[in-house]
Formats: structure tokens, C-alpha cells, sequence
């Protein structure tokens, strides 16, 4: 009997099986109803392609050389995909079906299946879809985005796909996690998915940057103040673990804070309750806590910048995120992610990356990880003449390089390295002006070295006026060698 097709807008559905006779059978019962197929014949495969594009439905067989169709549903709710998934199982057990259904699957099809069960399931996605749309719709109208761009987590590289792995394990339990990794890795990303792959992803998620708030005030942030507690507590505030409760509490640069604050969040976690500032009587809070750090905490603990009985509480489960330079095939898919999202946004064209410029992109050090990818997508995409981004479009990554001994370092690696080197040598507490101090004088020699000492491109790059960059000279004490000597 030949079933009627649907009026609904067609699909992109995704059919992962080893076996041949599985997949022709679905793409064919699909074609019919107007759907596009893509097929898969291994789990890995299937992972990458949910990854790299966007399905409205997809069909996942349990057993498959390569990742499990459990695995490939784990990885993709972990990842914030919102894919709907049909596991299809030759085995009628009962583990598989709680199994399935507990991490996310739409449904679950037991060979042999009949095709009407299949066009079934697509004509269920199909109303699905139409009242998504219809919700988005609304919210967009109303100014409210289902889902806040840029907090779904991207990459297909070894590393990326353990890290999906491990968010799909924890996700469900009340643990602890601590996120390691390089300013502008994505750690907040991972917290994010750990949040929403939860049975708390309904509850608030709430993050706190540790380093970004003053000590003193850091306390009260945390765990709110009652009116009159200090100066300026003109009003009572519930504090950030209280606005999570029932969520999720993103606690980051966690090795930025203060020794004496972190007595007190141990003892919150040990016991559920906080205190509010100039309060007496604690609060019991049910939030879970996931914290981040680019800092070395055991070198830390050795130090005594942090407690160890702090860093055992909150290292129940550590996550670290690689460097982009250690998973450099992510970049092509992270910048074709990028221009996909901002494209729209910056430049009326329609821009699609170039091969070579790709290579270009994975050639770079990135020392500002995915973060410093994305808004180099931005720029490029902002001064794109043309409808295909070229590695011309990129060359400002690697006009700041330094030509006294062709170390290669950008001007963001030397940032970075002085930074870093600031951050390691603190001892005083000074830390602005040992930051100050460790790369002014030297980025601003760097760069008019660079230019041979023409002030107005020196200017343009460090993305002063000239006559700031003048009185920075001046300060600094730097001689800028006149014509005759540079030749």
C-alpha cells in the first residue's frame, strides 16, 4: 500500500546502520515522503555528521562498528544537540528501551519494524518541528531566544569526543566537576552542557566569575547580605547559590579566589547551607557545583593559594579541555560554525569558507584558543569583499609577528606569555601593576620594531592615536633610533 505523502515541510534525516539492507530500506521509505537521507555505517561517523550538521530526525542502530547508537545519543545530548533520535535495536530487552528513552531518544524502533512504523515516527517529528517553530517564533518575538547563542559545544577531534563522553556520564550525577583549561578553551561551554544534558537543565544556571569580582565584595555575590550588613547593603540580596537553587552553579576562575573565602565555600558544599553577609541563621540551598580554572591548583596548593581539602571536594570528576593548537581538526568545523552563526549578522554576503584558508587557520598557534577563532571569524567576516573568505582574509593574524630572530611568537602570544609569567610570579599581591610592568614596555617595543619605527602603523596595530602612543613612548623611556640609523 503506498502512503500518502506529507504536506508537512520536508526533513533532513540522518540513517546510521552497518547493515546495507537497513539503510536502503529507510532512505527508500523516506525518499518517498519527500525526506533527504544521509547515511552512516558506523557509530564515529554518525557522531561526526550530527556534529557538523544539522538533522531533523535520525535513526541510530545500538550495535555498530565504532561508537554504540547509546554512545552516539550520549555524545549528542552532552553536546546540546536537539536532534530528535530513534534508536533501532534488534534486541527487545528492557535495559536497552529504559535505557534509550532515560538518555533522551525520541523512540525506539525493535527489528524487524514495519516502514509505517518509520514514516510514523517522521510524520510525529514533522508536528514536533512545526510547533517548535511556532514556540521560536513566538520567543523571538517577544525577544527571548530558546536557546542563547554560542553555548553548544563543538568538535569532532579525539579529544573533544572524550570530553562529550565524559559530560554524558556525569551529567545525570550530583557530582562535582572541575573544568581545566587555557583562557578561551571553552570551559564555561562544558559547564554549560553538563547543565543541560542534567535533570536540573530546567533549573537556572548561574555563573560567577571569581576573578572579575573584588575579594571583599565576592562574599557577598555568593552567598547574598542582609540589609545594613555593610556600607551601601541598602537592601537585602539573595546571593548567587540561592538565584540557582535547584540548578546548576558555575563557579569560574575558581583559583582566583581569596584564602579566606574559601573556608567558607567549603563549608557550604560540605553542609548545603550558606550564610548570608550579616546574617545568622544559615540557608539550606540544593545546588550542584561545577567550578573552572586555567591556573595550576596543585601548584597552588603547594603555595598555599588554595586549600587542598577545598581542591579534593571540588576534583571529584576533572574535565580538561585541550588548547585549540592540540586539536587543530576542530578548526575547520569551529570556523565554519562561526561563519554559519555570524555570517547573517556581519556582511549581506553569503560567505563560505575557502580550502585555503582553512590551512591557513590550522597553521596559526591560536594562543587565544577558540576564542580568539571566533572573533577572528568576525573581522574577516566584517571586511569580506567577496563571497569566499581566502587566507588574504586572515593575514592580520600574523602581521604582528616579530622579525628580530624569526621567533614567529604573534602579539597575542607575547601578551599571553607575559601574562602568564605576571600570574606565576605573583607574590606581593600587585598584580595589576606587575602585569603593567611585564608587558607594556616590551609589547610596545615589539611592535615598533615590527614597523621599523613608523609610529603611525605601530599606532594602528597596538590600536592606539598616534598621540597616545607618543606619550607612551615618552613614559616608557623607549628611543626610537631615527632613519639614518635604522639603515
Amino acid at each position: 500500500m503506498q502512503i500518502q505523502a506529507s504536506s508537512s515541510a520536508p526533513m533532513s534525516i540522518l540513517v546510521a546502520d552497518d547493515e546495507n539492507s537497513i539503510r536502503f530500506v529507510l532512505r527508500e521509505a523516506l525518499e518517498a515522503e519527500g525526506h533527504s537521507v544521509t547515511e552512516a555505517s558506523d557509530g564515529d561517523k554518525a557522531s561526526q555528521l550530527l556534529l557538523s550538521a544539522r538533522f531533523d530526525l535520525a535513526f541510530i542502530d545500538i550495535r555498530m562498528p565504532g561508537q554504540s547508537g547509546l554512545e552516539v545519543l550520549e555524545q549528542a545530548r552532552a553536546t546540546g544537540s536537539l536532534t530528535p533520535i530513534v534508536i533501532i535495536t534488534a534486541q527487545n530487552t528492557m535495559e536497552n528501551a529504559v535505557e534509550a528513552m532515560k538518555m533522551g531518544a525520541l523512540d525506539y524502533l525493535i527489528k524487524p519494524f514495519s516502514l509505517a512504523q518509520v514514516v510514523g515516527l517522521a510524520e510525529r517529528t514533522q508536528k514536533i518541528r512545526s510547533l517548535q517553530n511556532e514556540v521560536d517564533k513566538l520567543r523571538r518575538e517577544s525577544g527571548h531566544e530558546l536557546t542563547p547563542a554560542g553555548q553548544r559545544l563543538i568538535g569532532s577531534s579525539p579529544s573533544m569526543l572524550d570530553i562529550f563522553k565524559t559530560v554524558g556520564k556525569v551529567a545525570v550525577r550530583n557530582v562535582p566537576v572541575l573544568i581545566l583549561g587555557e583562557s578561551g578553551t571553552g570551559k564555561e561551554l562544558v559547564a554549560r552542557a553538563i547543565h543541560s544534558a542534567s535533570t536540573r537543565a530546567e533549573r537556572p544556571f548561574v555563573a560567577v566569575n571569581a576573578a572579575a569580582i573584588p575579594g571583599e565584595l565576592l562574599e557577598s555575590e555568593l552567598f547574598g547580605h542582609e540589609r545594613g550588613a555593610f556600607t551601601g547593603a541598602v537592601a537585602p540580596r539573595l546571593g548567587r547559590f540561592r538565584e540557582a537553587s535547584g540548578g546548576t552553579l558555575f563557579l569560574d576562575e575558581i583559583g582566583d579566589m581569596p584564602i579566606a573565602l574559601q573556608a567558607k565555600l567549603l563549608r557550604a558544599l560540605q553542609s548545603g547551607e550558606v550564610t548570608p553577609v550579616g546574617g545568622r541563621d544559615p540557608i539550606h540551598v540544593d545546588v550542584r557545583v561545577v567550578t573552572a580554572t586555567h591556573r595550576n591548583l596543585d601548584k597552588a596548593v603547594e603555595t598555599g593559594e588554595f586549600r587542598e581539602d577545598l581542591l579534593y571536594r571540588l576534583r571529584v570528576v576533572p574535565i580538561e579541555v585541550p588548547a585549540l593548537r592540540e586539536r587543530k581538526d576542530d578548526i575547520r568545523i569551529l570556523a565554519e560554525h562561526f561563519v554559519r552563526r555570524y555570517a547573517a549578522e556581519l556582511t549581506e554576503l553569503e560567505i563560505t569558507m575557502s580550502d585555503p584558508a582553512v590551512s591557513a587557520l590550522e597553521s596559526y598557534a591560536w594562543p587565544g584558543n577558540v576564542r580568539e577563532l571566533e572573533n577572528a571569524i568576525k573581522r574577516a567576516l566584517v571586511l569580506a569583499s567577496t563571497a569566499i573568505l581566502g587566507p588574504e582574509d586572515f593575514d592580520f593574524l600574523t602581521q604582528g609577528r616579530s622579525t628580530e630572530g624569526n621567533t614567529g611568537q604573534s602579539l597575542d602570544a607575547l601578551i599571553q606569555a607575559r601574562v602568564a609569567s605576571a600570574l606565576d610570579q605573583d607574590n606581593t599581591g600587585e598584580l595589576h601593576s606587575q602585569i603593567l610592568a611585564a608587558v607594556e614596555k616590551p609589547l610596545v617595543a615589539t611592535v615598533l620594531d615590527h614597523t621599523d619605527g613608523n609610529q603611525i602603523r605601530a599606532a594602528a596595530l597596538l590600536g592606539i592615536n598616534r598621540n597616545t602612543l607618543r606619550k607612551k613612548i615618552a613614559e616608557l623611556g623607549l628611543v626610537i633610533p631615527s632613519r639614518n640609523e635604522r639603515e
